[in-house]
């Protein structure tokens, strides 16, 4: 039995050493990445049992390194290996991106043109295999995979239904990007519809939640977060409306002051009741995976089963501590480091 799956299309990230911007820096590291393999890290890192469903360009040396760095994550893969074809065929999506410093914002550049994850579809899995003899107690789906392709979009369906029917519980991050929607606004509405119409946790900002599902909410990217907390809780209970078989909501609160130094915040509505993490103060090594980092932490607190006050703080905890690190992920050492995060103790530990 598993206890957290999902559904990516694996690439790399490489990222300019030393905070330089991609078109100055000359030395890059590489690591593995995808929206939805990162949330599975925290999990992973503690202990659960975790796999990704995707796809390999067979042969790929990148292919490889994706494959060994999972395994170094402790995150089982499961997926086709499909052929290049000529130079010029499939491959891995490449984001290059730099960490921004100070008033310099960060920079990310997507490089996917003949990505292999975008073909990924429901033929390609045994899905009654997945669900009913291996089993798996949630599965997690994120609006960067959802709306990558129409495949993907119809491979994402395909996954929900079976499954509901199967009893696993559904987490959908809506995560929505407006370069991936362009021209396909009524297409990947209905299909984001539907699966928030199944899922058992829904996850958002507030731009998420108004361009990917038209629930109206606060200004994006505001002032004055813990101001706007009933703007917040309007929002997501306008969502309660609209999608009744919801148990768990959530929505992160952000405010950028420069590139290392953010107010980090959370609202989260469980049990019929609303828990919040007030915004405070964190410091910021690398801001890329943060949400997905706190995402990770809230679906291995409700794994858990938390009540919901010390799901938000060890989510809001986890989303901190990925912006400590240079990987896209939270990479936990145990709870007791997250418990110290959220309790702002950076003391040496002997």
């Amino acid at each position: 039995m598993y206890d957290l799956i999902t559904a990516t299309s694996m690439g790399v990230r490489i990222t300019p050493l030393d905070r330089q911007p991609v078109g100055i820096g000359n030395t890059f590291v590489m690591q593995s990445t995808s929206a939805e393999s990162n949330v599975l890290n925290v999990s992973a890192s503690l202990g659960l049992k975790t796999k990704v469903l995707t796809a390999f360009v067979k042969g790929s040396p990148i292919a490889t390194f994706i494959k060994r760095d999972l395994g170094r994550r402790f995150i089982n893969w499961e997926g086709p290996e499909i052929a290049q074809g000529d130079p010029w065929g499939y491959r891995h999506q490449f984001n290059i991106a730099d960490s921004g410093f100070g008033v310099r914002g960060p920079r990310v550049h997507n490089d996917r043109a003949g990505e292999v994850g975008r073909l990924l579809s429901a033929d390609q899995f045994d899905l009654d295999r997945i669900f009913a003899q291996d089993g798996a107690r949630m599965i997690h789906f994120s609006g960067l995979f959802a709306a990558l392709s129409p495949e993907t979009a119809n491979f994402c369906l395909a996954l929900a239904e079976k499954a509901k029917a199967n009893g696993t519980m559904i987490s959908f991050d809506l995560n929505h990007r407006a370069s991936f929607w362009k021209n396909r606004e009524n297409e990947l509405r209905d299909a984001f519809h539907r699966i928030a119409s199944v899922s058992d946790v829904l996850i958002g900002n507030e731009e998420d939640y108004q361009l990917a599902l038209g629930i109206h909410g606060p200004e994006a990217g505001g002032k004055d977060l813990l101001g706007q907390t009933e703007e917040f809780k309007g929002m997501i209970g306008e969502a309660i409306k609209a999608y009744p078989n919801v148990k768990v909501f959530a929505t992160t609160l952000r405010e950028v002051l420069s590139a290392n130094e953010h107010l980090w915040g959370a609202i989260l509505y469980k049990d019929g009741e609303w828990h919040l993490a007030p915004p405070r103060d964190i410091q910021v090594l690398d801001r890329i995976g943060g949400g997905d980092g706190f995402v990770g932490g809230l679906l291995y607190s409700l794994l858990k089963g938390w009540e919901g006050e010390k799901c938000v703080q060890f989510a809001w905890a986890t989303g901190a501590l990925a912006t400590t690190m240079l990987e896209d992920y939270a990479y936990p050492a145990d709870e007791a480091q997250v418990w110290n995060v959220w309790e702002g103790n950076a003391r040496v530990l002997r």
